[in-house]
Protein backbone atom coordinates (compact mmCIF):
# COMPACT_ATOMS: atom_id res chain seq x y z
CA UNK A 1 0.00 0.00 0.00
CA UNK A 2 2.77 2.47 0.89
CA UNK A 3 4.79 1.61 -2.20
CA UNK A 4 1.79 2.20 -4.43
CA UNK A 5 0.66 5.43 -2.81
CA UNK A 6 4.08 7.09 -2.47
CA UNK A 7 4.80 7.73 -6.19
CA UNK A 8 1.22 8.95 -6.70
CA UNK A 9 1.64 11.47 -3.89
CA UNK A 10 5.03 12.62 -5.21
CA UNK A 11 3.79 13.21 -8.76
CA UNK A 12 0.75 15.07 -7.47
CA UNK A 13 2.86 17.22 -5.19
CA UNK A 14 5.34 17.98 -7.97
CA UNK A 15 2.48 18.95 -10.31
CA UNK A 16 1.04 21.25 -7.63
CA UNK A 17 4.33 23.05 -7.05
CA UNK A 18 5.06 23.39 -10.75
CA UNK A 19 1.65 24.94 -11.34
CA UNK A 20 2.14 27.28 -8.39
CA UNK A 21 5.58 28.39 -9.56
CA UNK A 22 4.50 28.92 -13.15
CA UNK A 23 1.44 30.85 -12.06
CA UNK A 24 3.63 33.18 -9.95
CA UNK A 25 6.32 33.79 -12.58
CA UNK A 26 5.87 37.18 -14.27
CA UNK A 27 5.08 37.13 -17.97
CA UNK A 28 8.00 38.40 -19.99
CA UNK A 29 5.64 40.72 -21.90
CA UNK A 30 4.06 42.15 -18.73
CA UNK A 31 1.99 45.31 -19.02
CA UNK A 32 2.87 46.56 -15.56
CA UNK A 33 5.86 48.92 -15.19
CA UNK A 34 9.21 47.31 -14.37
CA UNK A 35 7.80 43.79 -14.19
CA UNK A 36 10.06 42.66 -17.02
CA UNK A 37 12.98 44.28 -15.23
CA UNK A 38 12.21 42.50 -11.95
CA UNK A 39 11.96 39.20 -13.78
CA UNK A 40 15.29 39.88 -15.46
CA UNK A 41 17.05 40.68 -12.19
CA UNK A 42 15.60 37.63 -10.43
CA UNK A 43 16.47 35.20 -13.22
CA UNK A 44 19.98 36.63 -13.39
CA UNK A 45 20.61 36.85 -9.67
CA UNK A 46 19.43 33.42 -8.55
CA UNK A 47 21.51 31.21 -10.87
CA UNK A 48 24.46 33.57 -11.37
CA UNK A 49 24.60 35.61 -8.16
CA UNK A 50 27.88 36.15 -6.36
CA UNK A 51 26.56 37.17 -2.93
CA UNK A 52 27.37 33.84 -1.29
CA UNK A 53 30.85 33.74 -2.79
CA UNK A 54 31.55 37.29 -1.64
CA UNK A 55 30.23 36.57 1.86
CA UNK A 56 32.55 33.57 2.09
CA UNK A 57 35.53 35.81 1.35
CA UNK A 58 34.53 38.32 4.03
CA UNK A 59 33.65 35.89 6.79
CA UNK A 60 35.95 32.94 6.23
CA UNK A 61 39.07 34.75 5.05
CA UNK A 62 38.81 37.77 7.38
CA UNK A 63 36.45 36.62 10.13
CA UNK A 64 34.98 38.80 12.86
CA UNK A 65 35.62 42.53 12.49
CA UNK A 66 35.27 44.54 15.69
CA UNK A 67 35.88 48.26 15.17
CA UNK A 68 39.52 49.23 15.52
CA UNK A 69 40.77 45.66 15.17
CA UNK A 70 43.26 44.43 12.53
CA UNK A 71 40.41 42.38 11.03
CA UNK A 72 38.27 45.49 10.63
CA UNK A 73 41.14 47.20 8.81
CA UNK A 74 41.43 44.20 6.50
CA UNK A 75 37.67 44.33 5.87
CA UNK A 76 37.90 47.97 4.79
CA UNK A 77 40.57 47.12 2.23
CA UNK A 78 38.61 44.04 1.15
CA UNK A 79 35.43 46.05 0.55
CA UNK A 80 37.28 48.67 -1.49
CA UNK A 81 39.07 46.01 -3.55
CA UNK A 82 35.82 44.07 -4.13
CA UNK A 83 33.92 47.14 -5.32
CA UNK A 84 36.75 48.06 -7.66
CA UNK A 85 36.88 44.53 -9.06
CA UNK A 86 33.18 44.76 -9.97
CA UNK A 87 33.72 48.04 -11.77
CA UNK A 88 31.79 50.35 -9.46
CA UNK A 89 32.37 54.06 -9.91
CA UNK A 90 33.89 56.51 -7.44
CA UNK A 91 35.08 53.78 -5.09
CA UNK A 92 36.58 55.50 -2.08
CA UNK A 93 37.22 55.51 1.64
CA UNK A 94 35.76 58.16 3.93
CA UNK A 95 37.87 58.27 7.12
CA UNK A 96 36.32 57.90 10.56
CA UNK A 97 37.86 57.51 14.01
CA UNK A 98 36.48 54.50 15.90
CA UNK A 99 36.77 53.07 19.43
CA UNK A 100 39.05 50.15 20.19
CA UNK A 101 37.88 47.70 22.86
CA UNK A 102 39.55 44.32 23.32
CA UNK A 103 38.12 41.31 25.09
CA UNK A 104 41.35 40.04 26.63
CA UNK A 105 42.51 36.46 27.15
CA UNK A 106 40.50 35.62 30.28
CA UNK A 107 36.72 35.38 30.61
CA UNK A 108 35.54 33.08 33.32
CA UNK A 109 32.79 32.67 35.83
CA UNK A 110 32.11 29.84 38.20
CA UNK A 111 29.75 28.90 40.96
CA UNK A 112 31.89 28.49 44.05
CA UNK A 113 31.32 25.72 46.62
CA UNK A 114 27.63 24.99 46.16
CA UNK A 115 26.51 22.31 48.65
CA UNK A 116 24.69 20.44 45.86
CA UNK A 117 26.93 20.82 42.80
CA UNK A 118 30.28 22.01 44.18
CA UNK A 119 32.28 24.24 41.85
CA UNK A 120 30.74 24.66 38.39
CA UNK A 121 31.93 26.79 35.46
CA UNK A 122 29.47 29.07 33.68
CA UNK A 123 29.73 30.09 30.01
CA UNK A 124 30.03 33.88 29.89
CA UNK A 125 31.52 36.61 27.72
CA UNK A 126 32.25 40.24 28.51
CA UNK A 127 29.82 42.78 27.11
CA UNK A 128 31.41 45.21 24.68
CA UNK A 129 32.84 48.21 26.50
CA UNK A 130 33.04 46.57 29.91
CA UNK A 131 35.94 47.24 32.24
CA UNK A 132 37.98 44.36 33.62
CA UNK A 133 37.62 42.85 37.05
CA UNK A 134 40.55 43.07 39.46
CA UNK A 135 43.26 40.59 38.48
CA UNK A 136 42.13 38.14 41.14
CA UNK A 137 38.52 38.46 40.02
CA UNK A 138 35.39 39.23 42.02
CA UNK A 139 33.95 36.54 44.30
CA UNK A 140 30.68 37.31 46.03
CA UNK A 141 27.00 36.39 46.36
CA UNK A 142 24.63 36.71 43.41
CA UNK A 143 21.37 38.67 43.57
CA UNK A 144 18.87 37.75 40.84
CA UNK A 145 16.36 40.32 39.52
CA UNK A 146 14.02 40.52 36.55
CA UNK A 147 13.98 44.29 36.09
CA UNK A 148 15.56 47.58 37.13
CA UNK A 149 12.41 48.33 39.11
CA UNK A 150 12.79 45.13 41.11
CA UNK A 151 16.45 45.95 41.76
CA UNK A 152 15.46 49.34 43.15
CA UNK A 153 13.31 47.65 45.79
CA UNK A 154 16.20 45.54 47.10
CA UNK A 155 17.81 48.29 49.16
CA UNK A 156 20.90 47.17 51.06
CA UNK A 157 20.49 43.57 49.83
CA UNK A 158 22.16 44.58 46.54
CA UNK A 159 25.28 46.06 48.11
CA UNK A 160 28.47 44.13 47.41
CA UNK A 161 26.64 41.59 45.21
CA UNK A 162 26.91 40.48 41.59
CA UNK A 163 23.58 41.56 40.14
CA UNK A 164 22.11 38.88 37.87
CA UNK A 165 19.63 40.33 35.35
CA UNK A 166 17.58 37.35 34.23
CA UNK A 167 14.61 38.70 32.25
CA UNK A 168 14.17 36.45 29.17
CA UNK A 169 13.08 37.62 25.77
CA UNK A 170 9.29 37.29 25.60
CA UNK A 171 8.46 34.19 23.56
CA UNK A 172 4.82 35.22 23.13
CA UNK A 173 5.65 38.03 20.69
CA UNK A 174 5.26 37.05 17.07
CA UNK A 175 8.14 39.28 16.00
CA UNK A 176 11.33 38.39 17.94
CA UNK A 177 12.67 41.91 17.39
CA UNK A 178 9.91 43.12 19.71
CA UNK A 179 11.08 40.60 22.29
CA UNK A 180 14.65 41.82 21.89
CA UNK A 181 13.51 45.40 22.42
CA UNK A 182 11.74 44.36 25.60
CA UNK A 183 14.83 42.76 27.14
CA UNK A 184 17.92 44.52 25.77
CA UNK A 185 17.95 47.41 28.26
CA UNK A 186 19.42 44.92 30.77
CA UNK A 187 22.43 44.58 28.51
CA UNK A 188 22.80 48.24 27.68
CA UNK A 189 22.25 49.73 31.14
CA UNK A 190 22.67 46.78 33.49
CA UNK A 191 26.12 47.87 34.68
CA UNK A 192 24.84 51.36 35.52
CA UNK A 193 21.83 50.07 37.44
CA UNK A 194 23.90 47.47 39.27
CA UNK A 195 26.38 50.13 40.40
CA UNK A 196 23.62 52.54 41.44
CA UNK A 197 22.24 49.81 43.71
CA UNK A 198 25.66 49.13 45.23
CA UNK A 199 26.48 46.04 43.19
CA UNK A 200 30.10 45.25 42.33
CA UNK A 201 29.49 43.50 38.97
CA UNK A 202 26.65 42.36 36.72
CA UNK A 203 25.68 39.23 34.81
CA UNK A 204 23.07 39.57 32.06
CA UNK A 205 21.05 36.80 30.46
CA UNK A 206 22.01 36.49 26.77
CA UNK A 207 19.68 38.14 24.27
CA UNK A 208 18.35 34.99 22.62
CA UNK A 209 15.38 32.67 22.97
CA UNK A 210 17.51 29.68 22.09
CA UNK A 211 18.45 27.34 24.92
CA UNK A 212 22.16 26.67 24.51
CA UNK A 213 25.46 27.22 26.25
CA UNK A 214 26.71 29.98 23.93
CA UNK A 215 26.78 33.49 25.44
CA UNK A 216 25.81 36.49 23.29
CA UNK A 217 27.79 39.71 23.60
CA UNK A 218 26.67 43.23 22.64
CA UNK A 219 27.13 46.87 23.52
CA UNK A 220 26.78 48.29 27.01
CA UNK A 221 27.48 51.76 28.32
CA UNK A 222 28.50 53.59 31.46
CA UNK A 223 27.46 56.86 33.06
CA UNK A 224 30.39 59.09 34.02
CA UNK A 225 28.80 60.03 37.34
CA UNK A 226 28.16 56.40 38.36
CA UNK A 227 31.02 54.04 39.39
CA UNK A 228 31.94 51.57 36.67
CA UNK A 229 31.50 47.85 37.35
CA UNK A 230 32.37 44.91 35.05
CA UNK A 231 29.55 43.17 33.21
CA UNK A 232 29.25 39.93 31.25
CA UNK A 233 26.58 37.99 29.38
CA UNK A 234 25.73 34.49 30.57
CA UNK A 235 24.39 31.75 28.30
CA UNK A 236 20.74 30.77 28.63
CA UNK A 237 21.75 27.33 29.86
CA UNK A 238 23.99 28.97 32.46
CA UNK A 239 21.22 31.36 33.43
CA UNK A 240 18.85 28.45 34.07
CA UNK A 241 21.44 26.62 36.14
CA UNK A 242 22.11 29.72 38.20
CA UNK A 243 18.45 30.64 38.81
CA UNK A 244 17.55 27.05 39.74
CA UNK A 245 20.40 26.99 42.23
CA UNK A 246 19.46 30.36 43.73
CA UNK A 247 15.89 29.14 44.29
CA UNK A 248 17.17 26.02 46.03
CA UNK A 249 20.16 27.28 47.99
CA UNK A 250 19.40 31.02 48.36
CA UNK A 251 22.98 32.23 48.90
CA UNK A 252 24.93 31.35 45.75
CA UNK A 253 28.46 32.66 45.38
CA UNK A 254 30.08 33.27 41.96
CA UNK A 255 33.63 34.19 40.98
CA UNK A 256 33.85 36.45 37.91
CA UNK A 257 37.08 37.31 36.12
CA UNK A 258 37.45 39.50 32.99
CA UNK A 259 40.54 41.00 31.37
CA UNK A 260 38.92 43.30 28.77
CA UNK A 261 40.05 46.90 28.23
CA UNK A 262 39.49 50.01 26.15
CA UNK A 263 42.45 51.27 24.11
CA UNK A 264 43.00 54.57 22.25
CA UNK A 265 40.78 55.29 19.25
CA UNK A 266 41.83 54.02 15.82
CA UNK A 267 41.56 55.47 12.33
CA UNK A 268 39.21 53.50 10.06
CA UNK A 269 36.81 54.27 7.22
CA UNK A 270 33.43 53.86 5.60
CA UNK A 271 33.72 52.28 2.15
CA UNK A 272 31.71 53.68 -0.77
CA UNK A 273 31.04 52.66 -4.37
CA UNK A 274 28.49 53.89 -6.89
CA UNK A 275 26.58 53.52 -10.11
CA UNK A 276 26.42 57.16 -11.17
CA UNK A 277 23.07 58.46 -12.36
CA UNK A 278 22.68 59.38 -16.01
CA UNK A 279 20.19 62.23 -15.54
CA UNK A 280 20.25 63.31 -11.89
CA UNK A 281 23.63 62.19 -10.56
CA UNK A 282 23.39 64.44 -7.48
CA UNK A 283 20.26 62.69 -6.27
CA UNK A 284 21.35 59.63 -4.31
CA UNK A 285 19.70 56.32 -3.48
CA UNK A 286 21.82 54.91 -0.66
CA UNK A 287 21.92 51.19 0.12
CA UNK A 288 24.17 49.71 2.76
CA UNK A 289 25.07 47.63 5.76
CA UNK A 290 27.74 47.76 8.45
CA UNK A 291 31.15 46.26 7.85
CA UNK A 292 32.08 45.83 11.50
CA UNK A 293 30.88 42.97 13.66
CA UNK A 294 31.37 41.74 17.19
CA UNK A 295 34.45 39.66 17.94
CA UNK A 296 32.41 36.46 18.25
CA UNK A 297 31.73 34.08 15.36
CA UNK A 298 32.30 35.53 11.88
CA UNK A 299 29.68 38.27 11.68
CA UNK A 300 27.94 36.42 8.85
CA UNK A 301 24.32 37.43 9.46
CA UNK A 302 25.25 40.57 11.43
CA UNK A 303 26.09 42.24 9.18
CA UNK A 304 28.19 40.52 6.55
CA UNK A 305 24.95 39.60 4.81
CA UNK A 306 23.80 43.23 4.67
CA UNK A 307 27.09 44.40 3.18
CA UNK A 308 26.99 41.65 0.58
CA UNK A 309 23.34 42.45 -0.23
CA UNK A 310 24.31 46.01 -1.13
CA UNK A 311 27.41 45.04 -3.13
CA UNK A 312 25.58 42.31 -5.03
CA UNK A 313 22.63 44.59 -5.80
CA UNK A 314 24.94 47.06 -7.56
CA UNK A 315 26.86 44.27 -9.26
CA UNK A 316 23.68 42.78 -10.69
CA UNK A 317 22.51 46.12 -12.08
CA UNK A 318 25.90 46.75 -13.67
CA UNK A 319 26.09 43.22 -15.04
CA UNK A 320 22.71 43.71 -16.71
CA UNK A 321 23.83 47.01 -18.22
CA UNK A 322 21.22 49.01 -16.32
CA UNK A 323 22.16 52.67 -15.94
CA UNK A 324 20.03 54.42 -13.29
CA UNK A 325 18.78 57.97 -13.73
CA UNK A 326 19.85 58.77 -10.17
CA UNK A 327 23.03 57.64 -8.44
CA UNK A 328 22.85 54.41 -6.49
CA UNK A 329 25.47 54.39 -3.74
CA UNK A 330 26.56 51.39 -1.69
CA UNK A 331 27.96 52.29 1.73
CA UNK A 332 29.75 49.89 4.05
CA UNK A 333 29.45 51.68 7.40
CA UNK A 334 32.04 51.20 10.12
CA UNK A 335 31.36 50.98 13.88
CA UNK A 336 27.63 50.29 14.03
CA UNK A 337 28.01 47.79 16.85
CA UNK A 338 29.64 49.97 19.47
CA UNK A 339 29.38 53.61 18.54
CA UNK A 340 27.70 54.44 15.20
CA UNK A 341 30.65 56.66 14.38
CA UNK A 342 30.63 55.67 10.72
CA UNK A 343 26.96 56.57 10.41
CA UNK A 344 27.46 59.88 12.20
CA UNK A 345 30.50 60.81 10.12
CA UNK A 346 28.72 59.97 6.87
CA UNK A 347 25.64 62.02 7.75
CA UNK A 348 27.71 64.95 9.00
CA UNK A 349 29.93 65.19 5.92
CA UNK A 350 29.21 68.18 3.68
CA UNK A 351 28.24 67.06 0.17
CA UNK A 352 27.53 70.27 -1.77
CA UNK A 353 24.73 69.99 -4.31
CA UNK A 354 23.89 66.45 -3.29
CA UNK A 355 20.55 65.17 -2.02
CA UNK A 356 19.72 61.76 -0.57
CA UNK A 357 16.25 60.84 -1.76
CA UNK A 358 16.19 57.62 0.27
CA UNK A 359 18.44 55.49 2.48
CA UNK A 360 17.98 51.70 2.47
CA UNK A 361 19.64 49.35 4.94
CA UNK A 362 19.97 45.60 5.31
CA UNK A 363 20.82 44.65 8.90
CA UNK A 364 18.50 41.81 9.88
CA UNK A 365 20.44 38.85 8.52
CA UNK A 366 20.72 36.91 5.30
CA UNK A 367 17.39 35.11 5.63
CA UNK A 368 14.53 34.94 3.12
CA UNK A 369 13.28 38.45 2.27
CA UNK A 370 9.69 39.23 3.20
CA UNK A 371 9.42 42.86 2.14
CA UNK A 372 10.39 46.33 3.27
CA UNK A 373 9.62 48.65 6.15
CA UNK A 374 9.36 52.32 5.20
CA UNK A 375 9.95 55.11 7.71
CA UNK A 376 8.51 58.17 5.99
CA UNK A 377 5.27 60.09 5.58
CA UNK A 378 2.16 58.32 4.30
CA UNK A 379 2.59 59.57 0.75
CA UNK A 380 6.05 58.06 0.41
CA UNK A 381 4.97 54.80 2.06
CA UNK A 382 2.19 54.55 -0.53
CA UNK A 383 4.63 55.29 -3.37
CA UNK A 384 6.91 52.47 -2.29
CA UNK A 385 3.98 50.12 -1.66
CA UNK A 386 2.71 50.54 -5.21
CA UNK A 387 5.75 48.55 -6.39
CA UNK A 388 4.95 45.55 -4.18
CA UNK A 389 3.84 43.45 -7.16
CA UNK A 390 7.45 43.39 -8.37
CA UNK A 391 8.28 41.12 -5.43
CA UNK A 392 5.25 38.80 -5.61
CA UNK A 393 7.09 35.94 -7.25
CA UNK A 394 9.69 35.76 -4.47
CA UNK A 395 7.24 36.31 -1.58
CA UNK A 396 8.88 39.61 -0.61
CA UNK A 397 5.93 41.89 -1.26
CA UNK A 398 5.03 43.01 2.29
CA UNK A 399 5.61 46.76 2.36
CA UNK A 400 4.46 48.67 5.41
CA UNK A 401 5.18 51.68 7.57
CA UNK A 402 8.07 51.54 10.02
CA UNK A 403 11.60 50.51 9.24
CA UNK A 404 15.09 51.70 8.55
CA UNK A 405 18.26 50.82 10.39
CA UNK A 406 20.81 52.12 12.89
CA UNK A 407 23.32 53.36 10.31
CA UNK A 408 20.79 55.27 8.23
CA UNK A 409 19.04 56.67 11.29
CA UNK A 410 21.45 59.63 11.26
CA UNK A 411 20.23 60.51 7.76
CA UNK A 412 16.67 59.93 8.96
CA UNK A 413 17.18 62.70 11.51
CA UNK A 414 17.83 65.01 8.55
CA UNK A 415 14.50 64.08 6.97
CA UNK A 416 15.75 61.43 4.54
CA UNK A 417 13.15 58.64 4.05
CA UNK A 418 14.43 55.34 5.43
CA UNK A 419 13.73 51.79 4.26
CA UNK A 420 14.79 48.55 5.90
CA UNK A 421 14.91 45.16 4.19
CA UNK A 422 12.67 42.82 6.17
CA UNK A 423 13.58 39.15 6.25
CA UNK A 424 12.27 36.08 8.05
CA UNK A 425 13.20 37.07 11.64
CA UNK A 426 12.74 33.87 13.59
CA UNK A 427 16.31 32.51 13.63
CA UNK A 428 18.18 35.80 13.81
CA UNK A 429 18.65 35.84 17.58
CA UNK A 430 19.85 32.24 17.57
CA UNK A 431 23.05 33.63 16.04
CA UNK A 432 23.16 37.34 16.92
CA UNK A 433 26.42 38.55 18.57
CA UNK A 434 27.63 35.04 19.33
CA UNK A 435 29.99 32.31 18.19
CA UNK A 436 26.99 30.84 16.34
CA UNK A 437 27.07 33.62 13.71
CA UNK A 438 29.18 31.86 11.09
CA UNK A 439 29.09 31.48 7.32
CA UNK A 440 27.60 27.99 7.41
CA UNK A 441 24.45 29.40 9.06
CA UNK A 442 23.61 31.40 5.91
CA UNK A 443 21.54 29.78 3.16
CA UNK A 444 22.85 30.63 -0.30
CA UNK A 445 19.48 31.00 -2.01
CA UNK A 446 17.99 33.09 0.78
CA UNK A 447 21.00 35.41 0.66
CA UNK A 448 20.72 35.85 -3.12
CA UNK A 449 16.99 36.58 -2.82
CA UNK A 450 17.76 39.44 -0.45
CA UNK A 451 20.24 40.89 -2.92
CA UNK A 452 17.83 40.74 -5.86
CA UNK A 453 15.12 42.36 -3.74
CA UNK A 454 17.40 45.30 -2.99
CA UNK A 455 18.50 45.53 -6.63
CA UNK A 456 14.90 45.80 -7.83
CA UNK A 457 13.85 48.36 -5.25
CA UNK A 458 16.84 50.67 -5.48
CA UNK A 459 16.75 50.70 -9.28
CA UNK A 460 13.04 51.50 -9.48
CA UNK A 461 13.43 54.32 -6.96
CA UNK A 462 16.46 55.61 -8.84
CA UNK A 463 14.30 55.75 -11.97
CA UNK A 464 11.08 57.09 -10.49
CA UNK A 465 12.12 59.00 -7.38
CA UNK A 466 9.92 59.31 -4.30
Amino acid sequence: MRLLSYPTFSVGLLFYYCCTIFSQTPEITSRRPYEDLAHQIITKGLPQGKAYEVLYELTSKIGHRLSGSPQAAKAVEWAKRTMESFGFQNVRLEPVTVPRWVRGPVEEAMIVNSPSIGTRSLKICALGGSIATPEEGITTDVLEVQSFEELQTMGDRAKGKIIFFNRPMDRSNINPFESYGGAVNQRGSGAIEAAKAGGVAALVRSMTMRQDDVPHTGAMHYNDIIPKVPVAAISTVGAKLLTDLIQKEKNVKVKLRLTCQSLPDVESANVIGELVGSEKPNEVVLIGGHLDSWDKGQGAHDDGAGCVHAIEALRLLKELGLIPKRTIRAVMFMNEENGLRGAKAYAAKRRPGEKHIVAIESDAGGFSPRGFGVQADSQIVEKVARWSYLFDSIDADRISRGGGGADISELGKQGVPMIGLRVDPHKYFDYHHSDNDTFDKVNERELELGAVSLAILCYVIAQEGL
